[in-house]
């Protein structure tokens, strides 16, 4: 976690990120940049798909990233702690293809993004910008609502569906596990068309070889409302999923239930997409 993005368009919850990822730099001598991504709607398309063309000017687009630069500075005067590890970039186009492009050239090692969340025909059509990046982002996403202090992060629930071929996953988990001194709540969501008993669960945590934990399995006909309920239950700090990364017409029909938290959640969410 040595270089850490922070996408932001200076909203609360782009703060309350703001403010997570500089404690957390602080706690492990990391960098972070502040990206603001001037979205750019596209009029038309050229000959081909290769030649956008764009509704906004040259100059106009000089002018929202001097905009950008001072909100920043005013946002890093607030919550910067007078670090010397925090840059800002602004570059401009579509933002989630922006964003994409920008964490892979910068090799950076996590995300920590502000999510407004989604609700109704939005949330099942559209989804937010911090849902795609926990979708597609090939490194950890923290998805922050309401920012907490990193030291006060000491219950962690990790909601489970028993997979044994996910040892990267595992791997980041426990590293996030260790650098925070938490314990881990393994949770499994007993449902109408799934049930498994304590002992399969408890094979599933020695097969993982982890430690300092304790195993929950709940009842419920919906699994985020489960994974939420019973994070309220144990008042978590905060809560880790994998996700699957589905595109297309797969992730139309099933959806993602890591998603679907994101957008709900008040906790902080990790989560990291399994590796095919």
């Amino acid at each position: 976690m040595k270089k850490i993005l922070v996408p932001c368009d200076f909203s609360e919850p782009s703060q309350e990120a703001f403010k997570f990822a500089v404690d957390l730099a602080k706690q492990n001598d990391s960098s972070v940049t502040v990206l603001k991504v001037i979205d750019i709607p596209i009029l038309a398309y050229g000959a081909s798909i290769d030649m956008p063309i764009y509704t906004f000017s040259p100059t106009l687009i000089k002018e929202l990233a001097e905009d950008a630069k001072t909100s920043f500075e005013k946002m890093n005067k607030k919550w910067g702690k007078s670090s010397n590890n925090i840059k800002f970039s602004a570059i401009s186009g579509p933002t989630f293809p922006m964003i994409q492009d920008f964490l892979t050239e910068g090799k950076f090692d996590l995300v920590v993004m502000g999510t407004h969340g989604a609700t109704g025909l939005a949330e099942f059509f559209v989804g937010s910008n911090t849902e795609k990046v926990v979708r597609f982002s090939k490194v950890p996403v923290i998805a922050i609502r309401n920012a907490i202090s990193i030291s006060s992060i000491k219950n962690i629930v990790f909601a489970t569906y028993l997979q044994y071929d996910q040892d990267d996953f595992v791997k980041e988990l426990k590293a996030l596990q260790k650098f925070l001194g938490a314990k881990l709540h393994i949770l499994y969501l007993n449902t109408p068309s799934s049930f498994i008993s304590d002992h399969e669960l408890k094979k599933y945590a020695d097969h993982y070889q982890f430690e300092n934990y304790a195993l929950a399995i709940r009842h419920n006909r919906n699994e985020p409302d489960g994974i939420l309920s019973f994070a309220d239950e144990i008042k978590a700090d905060m809560l880790a999923m994998a996700t699957h990364g589905r595109k297309g017409l797969s992730h139309f029909i099933r959806g993602s239930i890591t998603e679907d938290v994101v957008n709900h959640a008040q906790l902080p969410i990790w989560t990291y997409r399994i590796k095919k």
